[in-house]
C-alpha cells in the first residue's frame, strides 16, 4: 500500500488513528511506531502513545501495566500541587572506585543524564484527600532503582519525616536489588532503613508499601515486606532472588506464576492487589480505616 508519491502507509500509523495489523510490524514489544504508538506487552495491541498517558500506561484492552514514569506515578496519588520533594541533589559518590565496563561515575552521570534525577529514589511530604503522608517513590529508570547509600539514606529520611510528622509512611517499590558498584555500602541499607522503619511502628504510625513490578532482591528483603498493609499491582515480580536463579539452585521446575503478585496474594504474602488507576482511592480508604 502507497500513497501518492509511492510512499508508504505512513498516514495509516500518524494521521487516521487506524489499528496496525498484528504481524504488519517487526518491531521488539513496546516500541513505539513513528513516535505516537506503542505496541502492549500483555495483548499485542497497538495503543495510541497519549492514550496510554492518559490511562497511567495501563492498557485499556487488556489492562497491563507498562512502566510509568516516577514523578507522574506520585502525582497520581497525592494531592495536586502539595508534594513537598526533600533532599532533590543528594546523589553518590564513588566510595569502592568501582570500575566493570566502565567507572562507576560514567554510569551514574548516565543515569542522571538520562532520568533528570538524581538518585533512584523521591520522596517528600504531600497530602492524600487532606491527610498528610510522607510518601516516595523508586525510579527504576535510574539503574534499574537498585538500592545504593544515597537511597538507603533517603530511605531512611522519609521514615524519620513521618516519625516527626507523626504522618503515615507510603512508599512505592520497584528495584532490580543492592547496586554491586558500591559493595557493602549498598547492602548495610538493608537495615539502617528497617532500623528507622522499626522506630515509626513503635510509635504506632502505619507504614504502607506498594510493591510494583519489579521488586526483588535487598529491597524487598528488607523494608518493601515489611508494611502493616501491603498493596502490589498486577503481574508484579516480587521476591529476592529471580525464578530463573531459584530453579537453577535448586533444580526443580517452579508453579506457574511463581513471584508474582496473584501467587503471593493466594499464599497470604500481600493484602490486596490493586489497579495503579485505583490506588489513589485504596490508599485513601485504608488510611481511614487504619487513623479515624
Amino acid at each position: 500500500m502507497t500513497d501518492q508519491d509511492g510512499a508508504g502507509p505512513e498516514w495509516f500509523h500518524r494521521e487516521h488513528g487506524g489499528k496496525v495489523p498484528k504481524g504488519e510490524d517487526s518491531r521488539p514489544p513496546n516500541q513505539a511506531i513513528t513516535g505516537m504508538w506503542t505496541k502492549c506487552d500483555g495483548c499485542s495491541e497497538f495503543l495510541r502513545n497519549e492514550d496510554l498517558e492518559e490511562n497511567l500506561q495501563v492498557c485499556p484492552q487488556c489492562s497491563h501495566h507498562h512502566r510509568v514514569a516516577a514523578h507522574v506515578r506520585l502525582e497520581a496519588i497525592v494531592d495536586d500541587g502539595t508534594l513537598e520533594e526533600r533532599d532533590l541533589d543528594l546523589t553518590s559518590t564513588d566510595p569502592l572506585g568501582f570500575v566493570d565496563s566502565k567507572p562507576y561515575p560514567q554510569r551514574l552521570a548516565s543515569a542522571i543524564a538520562k532520568t533528570r534525577e538524581n538518585s533512584a529514589f523521591i520522596y517528600g511530604l504531600a497530602t492524600i484527600n487532606g491527610r498528610q503522608v510522607a510518601i516516595g517513590t523508586f525510579n527504576f529508570a535510574f539503574m534499574g532503582g537498585s538500592m545504593w547509600s544515597v537511597l538507603g539514606e533517603k530511605v531512611t529520611r522519609l521514615f524519620e519525616l513521618s516519625l516527626e510528622q507523626n504522618c503515615p509512611a507510603i512508599i512505592i517499590n520497584a528495584s532490580g536489588g543492592a547496586r554491586m558498584q558500591e559493595g557493602v555500602l549498598s547492602l548495610m541499607q538493608m537495615a539502617r532503613s528497617t532500623a528507622a522503619l522499626a522506630r515509626i511502628r513503635d510509635a504506632g504510625i502505619p507504614y504502607i508499601s506498594v510493591l510494583t513490578h519489579p521488586t526483588t532482591g535487598g529491597v524487598a528483603a528488607s523494608f518493601a515486606m515489611l508494611g502493616d498493609v501491603h498493596l502490589a499491582e498486577p503481574l508484579a515480580l516480587i521476591g529476592f532472588a529471580g525464578p530463573r536463579v531459584i530453579e537453577q539452585t535448586i533444580r526443580q521446575v517452579l508453579p506457574e506464576g511463581f513471584q508474582r503478585s496473584e501467587f503471593l496474594s493466594e499464599h497470604g504474602m500481600i493484602d490486596q492487589i490493586v489497579d495503579r488507576r485505583e490506588l489513589r482511592s485504596r490508599i485513601t480508604t485504608i488510611l481511614s480505616l487504619l487513623l479515624d
